[in-house]
């Protein structure tokens, strides 16, 4: 009895050691499961924060990039930009030859004053005393709505300001540019083409309708002046 009380005891305290040895396996194995854990977690923060890192770097490399090219582009268009302007409208073309040939003397910059409304041959008609710039000249107040882009002045000192004469006077859609712009610190020069008739009153009135600006005597020039013809007269405003 007493021999049999002693094995008992015995496979008792074997089977004690046995469950802590496991409950000490387990323990191990979940801190080992712990710190695979935080250090995986760790190792994604980082990643994250490279990725943050290289965006952020990506970012401002595009901006500097941006910025680079746009102070490139203000600083080509600066030193494209003329002292001198040609501005004119030309219903048939006359006028645009005379315009280009003024430009081409000067090395000055060319504005086109574009009617929102195309004239027809229609309306060109001096003949038809009901066609549409008959109408427009025999009312001084008809103001013909431009339908170019608007320019700025800035930077201009010069300005040849170039129009056909209809019934004697500048088309009123010129009236419409003037009264548009500012002309403060810029010298205006008014020329015409013409199949006959002088600049007249035209430039007189652009300069009244204006308010600003410093206009000088205007010329009517050929439609087919030569560019020495023209340096000539340019040369005596001077």
């Amino acid at each position: 009895m007493k021999k049999l009380l002693t094995m008992l005891t015995a496979a008792c305290m074997i089977l004690g050691l046995a469950a802590c040895a496991k409950s000490e396996s387990n323990t191990t194995t979940t801190t080992a499961k712990s710190t695979t854990t935080a250090s995986t977690t760790v190792s994604e923060a980082v990643d994250t924060t490279e990725e943050k890192k290289d965006s952020t770097e990506t970012e401002a490399s595009s901006s500097e990039v941006v910025t680079e090219d746009t102070t490139m582009k203000e600083t080509e268009n600066t030193q494209a930009h003329k002292e001198v302007l040609v501005v004119y409208f030309s219903a048939t073309g006359n006028t645009r030859g005379v315009a280009e040939k003024i430009a081409s003397v000067e090395d000055a910059d060319i504005y086109e004053i574009v009617p929102a409304e195309p004239y027809s041959d229609a309306d060109l008609n001096w003949n038809d005393s009901s066609s549409r710039s008959t109408k427009e000249q025999n009312d001084s107040s008809s103001r013909q709505k431009i339908g170019s882009d608007t320019i700025s002045l800035d930077g201009y000192k010069k300005i040849y300001i170039g129009y056909p004469i209809w019934w004697g006077e500048e088309p009123r859609i010129l009236d419409t540019f003037v009264e548009s712009y500012s002309f403060d610190g810029i010298t205006m020069i008014p020329f015409c083409t013409s199949g006959g008739s002088g600049i007249g009153r035209s430039g007189k009135n652009l300069e009244e309708n204006a308010g600003s600006g410093t206009w000088l005597d205007g010329k009517r020039l050929n439609t087919g002046a030569s560019e020495d013809s023209i340096r000539s007269w340019i040369e005596g405003l001077k």
